[in-house]
């Protein structure tokens, strides 16, 4: 018979003697006591009763022995994990018989618990985007169908992740229903450009059902079962959903404090092209090109989620300020040079939009273990970002800027930079990627180029 763990009819106890023996000199391991409990607790809500609980116990209590409300014992020495792996399938299978639909937070010792936020630093499936091209798509403020439809299709790249046998079906029924909302939504999507942009956006729209990298040739591909056609295909029709939006999304969707209306600021996206030589007269090694002494390296900046920052930046760029500049190559980060002796831009305030939010927060950082996550995550290879000023962490530098050399090895539990929330993302490495770990100190920028976004650049005449 089965019961809910919410039933006070159940009470499983599960002891976990962990202990280990020291395999190298100098190095002790200690042992680790888990007790999770799954009956009700006296004097405790009922709301939280049933919830598993973790408690760290001593060896005074250990040494006590448990039973459950059945007097069946459950405590298990994993010293000799071969001796006691099947006891452990055995109370697994107890655990996972009563779990049948119920989703169970964890709590710790005392009443501490774990917050549904809080999963996002320990999930292994945490979904922060871990490519430029994704974190920018999803910065774009577009209409809801077309976000429905982005989400449809990105769900399949995580889907061609798993490595045997794929769920092209579920791949087959994303597409459908992006293209079923497509079509049945037109004229929404279509009503969300501008006027003057709208036959552009038409022609855009056609190609997203029936476009060579469109819906329907996607849907083909899937239907081949050929993971390496299905995601071409998937690229082609990510990057059609982000033209589209990008047309839906000509300016800003939220108003600036009035404090910051005298900053220049950067009301869409641009893109910045440096050119990169060695300051040691060595080469750089493109892949599949030739040896160079220059490089060349784009980045796409993003005035949808960090105007201000991205607004000083290009105008930096566009007075030439990088032009020469010295590269200082830190852990995980490639850095410009202070800026000291040249005309430095202005000392914005630290930006940051959380992930679901509308506008910027100005002069906070924040808190991803309460769950805080920003649109521009610093947790991508090739992110670009501003160095906190040297006055207070309130406010980015007012020129130096770095590369983000991300390394999931050097990151937190889920992937997480630990720096995540702490700097003003700003834009994202698009092309020569693979050019920035040759970087090393000494190199240098020879010339930093706005070569698309400047009529999306505003300076007010006071600045």
């Amino acid at each position: 018979m089965a019961f809910p763990l919410s039933s006070s009819s159940i009470s499983h106890k599960l002891f976990i003697n962990v202990s280990t023996t020291s395999f190298a000199p100098n190095q002790t391991f200690f042992p680790t006591h888990l007790l999770s409990s799954f009956n009700p607790i006296k004097g405790e809500d009922r709301e939280r009763s049933g919830r598993p609980r973790i408690v760290c116990l001593s060896k005074k209590d250990l040494g006590k022995g448990f039973t459950d409300s059945h007097g069946f014992p459950f405590l298990l020495h994993l010293s000799s994990i071969s001796q006691r792996m099947s006891q452990l399938k055995n109370l697994i299978a107890i655990i996972v018989s009563v779990q049948t639909s119920l989703s169970l937070p964890m709590v710790a010792s005392d009443s501490w618990t774990i917050s549904p936020a809080n999963a996002i630093l320990y999930s292994p499936d945490t979904k922060i985007p871990r490519t430029g091209e994704l974190a920018l798509r999803r910065a774009i403020p577009a209409n809801t169908n077309m976000k429905t439809i982005q989400a449809s299709l990105e769900d399949i790249s995580y889907l061609l992740r798993i490595p045997q046998r794929k769920p092209y079906g579920t791949m087959e029924g994303n597409v459908k229903k992006a293209l079923q909302i497509a079509v049945d939504e037109k004229d929404s999507i279509l009503g969300s450009i501008p006027e003057e942009l709208r036959e552009k956006g038409s022609l855009v729209h056609a190609s997203l059902i029936d476009g060579k990298g469109g819906l329907q040739a996607l849907l083909q591909s899937i239907k081949t079962q050929d993971a390496d056609k299905v995601s071409v295909g998937l690229a082609s029709a990510l990057d059609t959903v982000a033209e589209l939006e990008l047309l839906q999304a000509p300016g800003l969707s939220f108003l600036l404090p009035e404090q910051y209306l005298q900053y220049p600021r950067l009301t869409g996206r641009g893109t910045v092209e440096f050119t990169i030589e060695k300051g040691d007269g060595s080469v750089f090694s493109p892949v599949g090109g030739e040896e160079r002494k220059t490089a060349t390296i784009q980045v796409v900046i993003d005035g949808y989620s960090a105007p201000l920052t991205a607004g000083n930046f290009a105008k930096l760029v566009m007075d030439g300020a990088y032009d020469g500049s010295k590269l200082n190559c830190a852990n995980q980060a490639i850095l410009s040079d202070k800026g000291l002796d040249k005309n430095s831009g202005f000392s914005v305030p630290l930006e940051l939009m959380p992930s679901g939010q509308f506008e910027p927060l100005y002069k906070t950082t924040l808190d991803v273990q309460d769950g805080e996550l920003p649109v521009l995550p610093l947790s991508v290879y090739g992110s670009l970002a501003m160095a906190h000023s040297e006055d207070s962490e309130e406010y980015s530098s007012p020129y130096q800027f770095f590369f983000y050399l991300y390394d999931k090895r050097n990151a937190g539990l889920g992937g997480i930079s630990f720096d995540e929330g702490q700097f003003s993302v700003f834009g994202y490495t698009t092309v020569g990627r693979e050019i920035l770990p040759q970087i090393k100190t000494g190199d240098v920028i020879r010339s930093a180029k706005l070569i698309e976004g400047q009529d999306r650049l505003l300076v007010p005449k006071e600045s």
